[in-house]
């Protein structure tokens, strides 16, 4: 298991045309996800990962994997979410704008990188199956266990009073 996110590259570093790869687990120390999706602080995250020197400075590619928790959209089950999603990005020996992730101390830092992309991978709205019902909008009864529920027709408010006259007779 990985402590952290740096990896240290001094074995790389103006040397281009050279390589390394490893494989490595990182315990997350906070929570990753969106309101729906989410990885809970101390969830495992897989990483292969590809290290190339460039010119510029150090290319990472590589890809990140684990299961998330959610739950569907539609009848709120809990599910996992398994996702394996693909990232490349260069560090560079000296940055050209702001935006610029940066070889420091002979190291690169991936948690932004891989944070990224395994956020953006996750669904908007996850379902436990494209054909879920979803739950009954008056009472709330999960529809997949009881696809045949039916309520009675509601009354239009305005007939209300007549019903009641109905009721006394």
């Amino acid at each position: 298991m990985q402590a952290d996110w740096q990896i240290p590259v001094r074995s790389l570093v103006g040397k281009p045309g050279t390589m390394e790869q490893m494989d490595f687990d990182v315990e997350l120390e906070e929570r990753w996800g969106t309101d729906m999706v989410e990885l809970s602080s101390g969830d495992s995250v897989g990483v292969e990962l590809r290290l190339e020197s460039v010119h510029e400075g150090i290319l990472a590619t590589g890809n990140a994997f684990g299961e998330a928790k959610t739950e569907c959209s539609r009848c709120l089950q809990p599910l996992n979410h398994s996702f394996r999603v693909a990232f490349q990005e260069l560090f560079a020996y000296s940055g050209q704008s702001d935006d610029d992730l940066l070889v420091v101390d002979n190291s690169v830092d991936l948690e932004e990188v891989v944070r990224d992309a395994v956020v953006i991978s996750f669904p908007f709205q996850p379902v436990c199956d494209e054909d879920c019902l979803g739950l009954c909008a008056e009472c709330g009864i999960n529809l997949n266990e009881q696809p045949d529920h039916v309520h009675e027709g509601q009354i239009d408010p305005r007939w209300a009073e007549l019903k009641k006259l109905k009721e006394e007779e």
